[in-house]
């Protein structure tokens, strides 16, 4: 016997689920990787991801002047 599918369209809530403060520029930033170096900055850098809509951000470490 084949599989039935369901054909029922997604709420607007469950299709916009944990968007909307992220569209509003309030990011749940986790961080996705320890600091690597990365050599077209020659720096190390960090990379985070929300874990609402999957964006990435890096950041670079800067060295400090002794």
């Amino acid at each position: 016997m084949a599989k039935v599918l369901q054909f029922k369209k997604p709420t607007p809530a469950q299709k916009h689920k944990g968007k909307t403060l992220c569209k509003s520029g309030f990011h749940s930033w986790q961080l996705l990787k320890e600091p690597v170096f990365d050599s077209r900055q020659g720096r190390l850098v960090t990379v985070f991801q929300c874990k609402r809509c999957g964006a990435r951000k890096v950041r670079g470490i800067s060295r400090e002047s002794d």
